[in-house]
């Protein structure tokens, strides 16, 4: 008798689990495969030699499912390639279930975040983030998990041994020690106000992360940014006030953003930008230090730096010059906040008493002509002979070709 009961318990879970499967295969609203293919071709100096080519390219199959009007559930996968010298990487980039409660929304699982500004986290990560829509605003509360990431992905690079660990190659073989981001939790408290007569938007949001690894380095942050449009510009300014304990040593740090945004009145598709962020570096004989965030916002196309002891002013211009091809031209000055804290090309090895790293100009053609077809070409360079950080170093040039198929 009890086997019988067994048995049938054993079957109407069957059944459920089918049930549930063949249910939310009726409700897929989205799924395929994408297919990114890159070839660049990039040097430090003009030499026929120094030139390096690297073919790289990622595998990316991804399904949402909707459940009625409760919900969806969003997965992506991944599979990163490098061709010379051979590397291969595989991912989980997405896997979230989100959940609509009336006029909130609760999403758990690994999914993309970022900070109203930015520059503290962004990118994925494994957690919950609850938001509820009210007539004072959006509240939304969040918890976050950084162990389980791959470790280029979630790039985290807040202590040198960190960095270190960051560059080091994954090895399938050694995947414990070399394929995982290291372990913080990450804490979000925000709001936003509603709009005011459709103009002005107010972000506001309390951070606070905790390092479970043994650096010992925790970091608290509090934001605010401010948007407001005037029919086709936007202006928006915020700023960042950070605490970092580190030991129980106690420092501050800042940073802040600026930026202008306008679609120009003419017969095609015209915007144009300005941008300027400056993060802290180290001041000396007081109690502040070069900004540090959690996660690293890569600064420019080919600089790359870290948002951390340096400041950017930037331009970017961007036309649809018909229905299938776009241009693109971004412009770029990189400034040290110290001497010490930035140590990249192009100061590499330089006793430099400059604070100019120089300028970065890159411009790209963006065709998408067919369903399913994206193809970008573009190319640009550094040139630190217009800083004085650096003066002597070689120009640093980049050329690419990047093909995106979508098939679903």
């Amino acid at each position: 008798m009890i086997k019988n009961i067994n048995k049938m318990r054993s079957l109407k879970l069957f059944i459920l689990i089918i049930f549930l499967f063949c249910g939310l295969t009726l409700w897929a609203q989205d799924f395929g495969i994408v297919i990114d293919q890159s070839v660049d071709f990039n040097a430090h100096g003009l030499e026929w030699d120094d030139i390096r080519i690297d073919y790289s390219g990622a595998i990316i199959p991804y399904a949402s499912f909707f459940l009625g009007d409760f919900g969806e559930i969003n997965l992506i996968a991944g599979f990163t390639y490098r061709i010379d010298p051979w590397f291969y990487v595989p991912e989980l980039l997405v896997a979230e279930l989100v959940l609509y409660l009336g006029r909130s929304e609760f999403r758990v699982g690994r999914m993309t975040y970022s900070d109203p500004l930015g520059i503290i986290a962004n990118g994925f990560l494994d957690g919950a983030l609850f938001s509820l829509d009210t007539k004072a605003g959006i509240f939304s509360l969040g918890g976050w998990y950084t162990g389980y990431l791959y470790k280029n992905r979630a790039a985290i690079t807040m202590t040198e041994d960190e960095e270190n660990h960051f560059y080091s190659k994954f090895d399938i073989f050694n995947f414990m020690d070399t394929y995982f981001a290291p372990k913080r939790v990450l804490a979000s408290l925000a709001w936003e106000s509603p709009s005011i007569g459709g103009v002005v938007d107010l972000q506001l949001a309390v951070h606070g992360q905790y390092d479970l690894t043994e650096a010992g380095l925790n970091t608290y942050y509090a934001s605010a940014k401010i948007t407001t449009s005037v029919k086709n510009m936007v202006f928006d300014i915020g700023g960042c006030y950070q605490v970092i304990d580190h030991m129980d040593e106690f420092t501050m740090a800042a940073a802040a953003s600026m930026g202008f945004n306008w679609r120009l009145i003419s017969g095609k598709d015209q915007f144009f930008s300005l941008r300027g962020i400056y993060s802290t570096g180290v001041f000396e004989n007081y109690p502040v230090t070069a900004f540090l965030p959690v996660t690293t916002v890569s600064q420019g196309n080919l600089l790359k730096a870290k948002l951390s002891g340096i400041s950017i002013v930037s331009m970017n211009f961007l036309s649809y010059l018909n229905r299938y091809l776009a241009a693109e031209f971004d412009f770029s000055y990189f400034v040290r906040s110290d001497l010490g804290t930035y140590k990249h090309y192009p100061v590499i090895g330089v006793d430099s008493e400059g604070f100019l790293l120089g300028p970065e100009v890159f411009c790209r053609f963006l065709l998408n002509n067919f369903s399913g077809f994206q193809m970008n070409i573009g190319g640009g360079a550094f040139l630190p002979f217009m800083g004085n950080a650096a003066s002597d170093a070689n120009i640093l040039w980049r050329a690419e070709l990047n093909v995106l198929f979508s098939l679903f």
